[in-house]
C-alpha cells in the first residue's frame, strides 16, 4: 500500500458493490509502496516520483500513486507547501511507451485519463502551493506537471518538450490553457507543433521556468523557497493559492475536458498505436 508520512494510508472501503476499476485500484495500491515517495518535515512536504530506472516515465501505477500523494498533501493541515520532484536522472520522461496497450476500451482509457487530469486539479486547484524542482528531462506529462506548479525551479541542464502530437496523442494537465496564459498562444503553438527540445534557459526566457539554478543546488533552492512561503499565515496562503489560480484559469476545467476527449481519440486510434510501436523499437 502507499505509505504517507511513515503511516499506511487507509485502504479503500466500499459502500456498494465495487466495479472492476474500483477492485483493481485496491489490489494495485498494494504493489505501489515505493513508486512515489511522500515525506514531510517542518511543514514542507516533498513528493518524489520514484521510477528512476525508467526516468520516472508515467504508467498507470505511477499516476495512481501520484494522485494519492497530492490528495494526502492537500488534505493535511500540517502541510504548508509541497515540493514536487523526481528521483534519479530526470524529473519525468513522459508517457511510458512500453506501457501502451492496444485493444483497451474507450471506458478504460477515459478512466486512466481522468486520473491524470485529477492530478492537475490537485496541483493547480488544490489549496497548497506547489514548488517544482525540475531536473534532467521533463517530457509530455512531465512537462505538463512542471507547468502546473505554482513556481518551477529548473536545473540549468534540464530540458523539456511536448512530443504528443508526433505519436498522434494529445496534451493533458490543463496545458492548453495554462501554458498560453504564461507564454502567449504563438509560443505555445511553437512548442507543441515543432516539438523541439527546449533548454531550461530558453524556458525561463519564455516564462515557463520561474528560475534556473545550478543542478547541484536545485533541491536546496527549492527547500529555501518553500521555507519562505511556509512562513506565511495559513489562511492568507491558502486563499492566495486558490483565488489566484482560479481567477487566472477560470476555464481550466473546460480545457481539461477537451484535452481528455482528444487524448482518448488519439489513444484509441490504430495509427497512433502504429507510431508508438515504431518509436519503441
Amino acid at each position: 500500500m502507499i505509505v504517507c508520512d511513515q503511516t499506511p494510508c487507509k485502504r479503500a472501503t466500499f459502500s456498494r458493490q465495487p466495479d472492476a476499476h474500483m477492485v483493481d485500484e485496491v489490489f494495485r495500491r498494494n504493489d505501489m509502496s515505493d513508486l512515489v515517495l511522500n515525506d514531510i518535515k517542518d511543514g514542507i512536504r516533498t513528493i518524489t516520483l520514484n521510477r528512476p530506472n525508467k526516468l520516472n516515465a508515467v504508467n498507470d501505477d505511477l499516476v495512481v500513486a501520484t494522485l494519492d500523494a497530492f490528495r494526502e498533501a492537500n488534505a493535511d493541515a500540517d502541510t504548508r507547501v509541497i515540493i514536487f520532484r523526481g528521483a534519479g536522472r530526470a524529473f519525468c520522461a513522459g508517457y511510458d511507451l512500453d506501457d501502451h496497450a492496444e485493444g483497451r476500451s474507450a471506458q478504460d482509457v477515459r478512466f486512466e485519463i481522468d486520473r491524470i487530469q485529477a492530478i492537475t486539479r490537485e496541483i493547480v486547484l488544490g489549496n497548497k502551493v506547489v514548488i517544482g524542482a525540475i531536473h534532467g528531462w521533463a517530457v509530455g506529462a512531465g512537462f505538463e506537471w512542471a507547468i502546473d506548479c505554482d513556481l518551477a525551479l529548473w536545473g540549468e541542464t534540464a530540458r523539456g518538450f511536448f512530443p504528443e502530437l508526433e505519436w498522434g496523442l494529445f496534451l493533458t494537465g490543463g496545458a492548453t490553457v495554462i501554458a498560453p496564459r504564461q507564454i502567449g498562444l504563438a509560443n505555445f503553438k511553437e512548442l507543441v507543433l515543432l516539438r523541439e527540445k527546449q533548454s531550461a534557459v530558453r524556458l525561463h526566457e519564455l516564462g515557463l521556468a520561474w528560475r534556473v539554478v545550478p543542478d547541484d543546488q536545485l533541491f536546496a533552492e527549492a527547500e529555501a523557497v518553500a521555507a519562505r512561503i511556509a512562513e506565511l499565515p495559513t489562511n492568507a496562503l491558502v486563499d492566495f493559492k486558490r483565488i489566484s489560480n482560479r481567477a487566472c484559469y477560470l476555464d481550466v476545467e473546460g480545457a481539461m475536458a477537451l484535452e481528455t476527449e482528444a487524448t482518448i481519440r488519439g489513444t484509441l486510434d490504430p495509427d497512433s498505436a502504429a507510431l508508438i510501436k515504431q518509436f519503441s523499437r
